[in-house]
């Protein structure tokens, strides 16, 4: 018997037969000779080993019995082969296999605030999209299929998955999800627009274990597209959750009452929150006074990481020992062992500290205002700094369902949106903001713009021309009554704008701009820096005269989520516009303010668009007549769509350039965080 090296193979020969050996450690940077599967840069575990004709040996990271340790809850931990699926997902690392340990430092705003930039490290759901960010790829779910008339979406998911404290996972995990959280109005009062089909409920199927059905209710094929971009997972615990939920288990009321909680859904909010977002405080946090006589301090998860301790100032995770991804060389996914998130609400502060080098990758609120300090000190701070193209842009919002109906009727006279577009210089904006890098736009709904959009559309009422915004306003019987240069309402009442500025979400030199633009037209204003907390809170009260945030979206969100072109536009956390509207339309007219016509004929739109297939000449044309209908409307006011940073200390490992720098496509998610590593 001899053995031979081939192609970084090991191959053993014995009485003239070649049979394989251990697996090759493949990486994009060296393919090791084994040909792409059927997805860039992952493969199943019975595709590595055809391809690689090899026997895949798995191995755990040397602390996982130290970082379950910590895992409150978790019992004692099995071999890694019992802890990884029979069908793990295979992942290629970028440039070479990692090394274990280290903790990865994060800089978030504050609780549920700037925070979806590190929890997409983390994250995982049924599909993802790849880096080119145009193919849908295997993630929780090993594959997929649709009927003929994208009625009907089967997921197939992974023998053997498991959550985090070892309990299986499958397809009752994922109906759990939708019957008992996501459309259970005494979880959430209303449900999302993304688990419906135009307004309508989804029937989701057990069919076995691993394989789950979504029968819908009319076509929708971008519900694929959903779950590829989305931090809301597909899926939940239901070992764990269902426990507390009156309609899985008939003792749930008296057991969560026994634990302090005024009832089964009450202990659900504490976990999950009345929300699907991913941070939702834990009871450590929501109810610390109870966090000890819970079952664990945070609910199972299937992501790389789960948190173990939470404070106002930030939050602590450590790697999941369950975790169903291992990399080429049979390794357990992920590398890193500990997250570290740090909670700092002043922008300051947390340029300093990536400037001090204190954090390993940044991207969220990173405005391009910062690019000059942080390229400056990228050699002696031994980090990166990417400018990429963003995808939303800066955009602003006049408040159409004002309080002050004086103002409302002002704002909603569409003479005095075509003003405050037209009152903007955008070149000086892109020069001043944006160091040239930019281009003047219209907001659109959709970015980048996809055919059907025209050039003529994306400037629509984009070009700076003070006298004719200055002609609109007289038009409109606002005038300078006291002589002060600044315009009054047509009643006479003063008019002095409240422009707030969160700048998680925007440059405040952008509305520091669009603020003097609008006074040389005689529009007075005052420019405020608030947390993004105070702004959010504030748009939601309908207190804002203006709302000013980054918006759009790709192509690939807008056909699993009709939000923005819905009142009020979009959630919580982003930009909305229209707040009565919306109201009026959740109640079906019983409070609010009825929208105009417009806009049900934009909300007919999308429904009819999200049904059609995307490219088709039937989806083209209603896409173009929404983009009309928003642009002629300037409900939204765009600026320019230009570039911002995306910042990673050198000692992170398998880092790729990113396409974009946005919250579309859910940040780092396309690039594979799991495989990234530390090196000291």
């Amino acid at each position: 018997m001899k053995t031979l090296t081939l192609s970084g193979v090991a191959w053993l020969t014995l009485t003239g037969a070649a049979v394989a050996g251990t697996c090759p450690a493949a990486t994009v940077a060296d393919m090791a000779g084994v040909a792409r599967g059927a997805y860039p840069q992952i493969f199943e575990l019975a595709e590595y080993e055809s391809l690689g004709n090899c026997t895949m040996e798995f191995a755990a990271n040397p602390a996982s019995e130290a970082l379950n340790a910590r895992i409150r809850g978790n019992g004692p931990l099995p071999a890694v082969a019992d802890r990884i699926p029979a069908e793990p997902l295979i992942m290629t690392p970028y440039d070479s296999v990692g090394t274990y340990g280290g903790t990865f430092d994060a800089l978030s705003n504050a609780t549920e605030s700037g925070t979806s930039d590190f929890m997409s490290i983390r994250h995982v759901n049924l599909v993802r999209y790849s880096d080119d960010l145009t193919t849908i790829v295997p993630n929780v779910a090993k594959s997929w299929e649709w009927n003929a008339d994208f009625t009907q979406l089967t997921f197939h998911l992974r023998k053997g998955h498991k959550w985090s404290d070892g309990a299986p996972f499958g397809a009752r995990d994922v109906k759990f999800w939708y019957d008992n959280l996501a459309v259970d109005s005494n979880v959430r009062e209303k449900p999302k627009d993304y688990v419906l089909v135009a307004g309508e409920k989804i029937d989701v199927v057990v069919v076995d274990e691993q394989t789950v059905q979504f029968n819908l209710p009319s076509p929708k094929p971008g519900l694929l597209s959903h779950f590829a971009n989305h931090y809301a997972q597909g899926f939940q615990p239901m070992h764990f959750l269902g426990k507390y939920h009156p309609d899985i288990t008939a003792t749930a009321d008296a057991d969560a009452k026994a634990l302090g909680f005024e009832g089964g859904y009450d202990l659900i909010k504490a976990y999950y929150g009345n929300s699907d977002w991913m941070d939702t405080p834990t009871p450590m946090l929501a109810k610390p006074d109870l966090v000890a006589g819970l079952p664990a301090d945070t609910v199972p998860t299937l992501e790389s990481h789960i948190i173990i301790s939470e404070t106002t100032e930030g939050r602590h995770l450590v790697a999941n020992p369950y975790f169903f991804q291992v990399d080429t060389a049979g390794n357990q996914l992920p590398y890193i062992n500990e997250q570290d998130e740090l909670f700092v609400g002043e922008s300051e502060v947390r340029l300093l500290k990536l400037v001090n080098s204190e954090v390993d990758y940044k991207a969220q609120a990173l405005n391009l205002d910062y690019a000059p300090l942080l390229m400056e000190n990228q050699e002696k701070g031994d980090f990166t700094v990417d400018l990429k193209p963003e995808i939303a842009i800066g955009t602003f919002a006049f408040n159409v369902t004002s309080e002050n109906l004086e103002k409302r009727k002002v704002f909603g006279d569409i003479r005095f949106r075509e003003a405050m577009s037209l009152a903007m210089n955008r070149d000086e904006m892109n020069e001043v903001v944006y160091f040239g890098l930019g281009k003047p736009v219209q907001y659109v709904a959709f970015s980048p713009s996809p055919s059907f959009i025209s050039e003529e559309l994306e400037t629509y009422m984009a070009q700076f021309d003070a006298a004719k915004a200055n002609a609109l306003l007289d038009e409109i019987g606002m005038v300078d009554v006291d002589g002060d240069g600044m315009r009054e309402l047509p009643n006479g009442e003063t008019l002095v704008l409240n422009l707030q500025v969160a700048t998680q979400g925007i440059s405040v030199k952008l509305v520091e701009l669009a603020g003097q633009n609008w006074k040389d037209v005689g529009i007075n204003n005052t420019v405020k820096e608030v947390t993004t907390d105070e702004y959010r809170s504030a748009q939601s009260s309908n207190q804002l005269d203006v709302t000013m945030y980054a918006k759009g979206q790709p192509l690939a969100v807008i056909l699993g989520n009709a939000e923005v072109f819905q009142p009020p536009f979009d959630n919580y956390f982003n930009l909305r516009s229209g707040m009565l509207w919306g109201e009026y339309i959740d109640s079906n007219g019983a409070t609010g303010v009825k929208p105009p016509e417009y806009v049900y004929q934009m909300m007919a739109d999308i429904d009819a668009f999200q049904g059609a297939v995307a490219g088709s000449d039937e989806s083209n044309a209603i896409g173009k007549r929404l983009v009309e209908t928003m642009a002629h409307n300037l409900l939204f006011i765009g600026t320019v769509k230009a570039v911002a940073p995306i910042y990673h200390s050198n000692k992170l490992k398998n880092f790729t350039e990113f396409k974009t720098q946005s919250y579309a496509y859910y940040r780092s998610y396309p690039y594979r965080p799991t495989q990234w590593y530390l090196t000291e």
